[in-house]
């Protein structure tokens, strides 16, 4: 079980590495060169880039990070938490996607999203620790 939920933390780091690398691109060709579909979005608001650019590329990051987690509660947790804040701010600001005319890329992206919250949920919730894990010296509390 604990190579699915690998495989789960990793295709949840790959749905964010990809998209959060195809947001930035698009975030900075249309902040420095004016084009792309953000070009429209952010002519009208130039200062709206830097949230963006953060926004995508802390997802980026936290996408190596998952990549790089090890099966527990807590990563499960934290991966679904990532993507509830993606997900509902996808949906909060969704006149973006219809304001780039980008609203397939909404659909897909925010879909996955929730879909990995679900998954993520279901891995944290049914998670259980490794039955024979180290014993703690007298007094402390078991790894």
């Amino acid at each position: 079980m604990s190579s699915a939920r690998q495989l789960l933390l990793r295709l949840n780091a790959m749905f964010l590495l990809v998209a959060a690398s195809g947001g930035l691109v698009t975030d900075l060709v249309g902040a420095f060169f004016a084009k792309g579909p953000q070009a429209i979005v952010l002519a009208r608001a130039p200062h709206a880039a830097i949230g963006f650019v953060e926004a995508h590329g802390l997802a980026l990051i936290l996408g190596v990070l998952l990549w790089r987690a090890l099966p527990s509660r807590a990563s499960h947790f934290t991966a679904a938490a990532v993507q509830v804040l993606l997900g509902t701010a996808n949906l909060v600001f969704w006149q973006v996607f219809g304001a780039a005319d980008m609203l397939v890329t909404g659909y897909v992206t925010t879909m996955l999203h929730w879909i990995f919250v679900g998954l993520q949920l279901f891995a944290a919730l049914t998670f259980e620790a490794p039955r024979f894990a180290k014993l703690a010296p007298r007094g402390t509390q078991p790894v």
